[in-house]
């Protein structure tokens, strides 16, 4: 089974996977999935905090997978190992926790799912450059190029997209201010937009949950993904 919920910023927001605001966990095990849909939060300072989080996590009866969003400390997530599962590149956290990188596409469950975090903080004047904001937060060009070809190999199919903002036709549905509209991420996005087939996208970010079309944006929910 698989689940996909949004931002979940470390403590601030975890408890919506707790036993009671999300039950279903309970017949759950380790080869059952939750995907984070950015803004994971639970690396940030390095300290005792993340390590609470994360070993909260770890004893949970599922695993769980994230992209990442733009309140992460990139500094902390970059340094854990890269290794290869389900067909695309992780930085492996732990036993039961694992980034899913840009650019990637993995096979779960006999689906695909492509993966490209990322998006621009409208609070960055309000940040500190790497203690509380890092320039990594915007996809690189090298990042979005993997994916491209990534793409290519599957024939730009897919079945579901995984990232934390969205492309710009389906952020004007939001009515939001415009400051995130000018994000760079988002112009990458509406590449990946007109160049894949896929069955449905998700997202988090906003701060809402909306489905829009083959759109879903994601933040309390927590979404059963049921296969079609």
């Amino acid at each position: 089974m698989i689940y996909i919920t949004g931002d979940t910023h470390g403590e601030i927001d975890i408890h919506k996977l707790n036993k009671k605001n999300f039950p279903e966990q309970k017949t759950l095990t380790k080869s059952d999935y939750v995907i984070i849909a950015g803004d994971f939060g639970c690396i940030w300072s390095g300290g005792r905090r993340d390590t609470w989080l994360l070993n909260w996590l770890e004893e949970k009866n599922f695993t769980t997978l994230f992209v990442c969003g733009n309140h992460e400390n990139f500094s902390l997530l970059y340094d854990y190992p890269i290794e290869t599962w389900r067909g695309g590149k992780i930085h492996k956290i732990n036993d039961s926790v694992y980034h899913l990188m840009r650019g990637q596409i993995f096979e779960i469950e006999d689906k695909t799912f492509f993966t490209f975090g990322g998006a621009a903080s409208i609070d960055k004047a309000y940040r500190k450059p790497f203690r509380s904001w890092w320039p990594e937060e915007i996809p690189s060009r090298a990042e979005f190029e993997e994916a491209l070809n990534t793409l290519a190999v599957y024939n730009n199919q897919v079945d579901y997209c995984i990232t934390h903002t969205a492309p710009s036709d389906i952020i004007a549905h939001l009515d939001l201010e415009g400051e995130k509209l000018s994000d760079p991420t988002v112009g990458m996005l509406d590449i990946f937009e007109k160049t894949i087939a896929f069955k449905h996208w998700y997202f988090g970010h906003f701060h809402q949950d909306k489905t829009i079309g083959k759109f879903t944006a994601l933040y309390d929910n927590i979404q059963a993904l049921e296969f079609k």
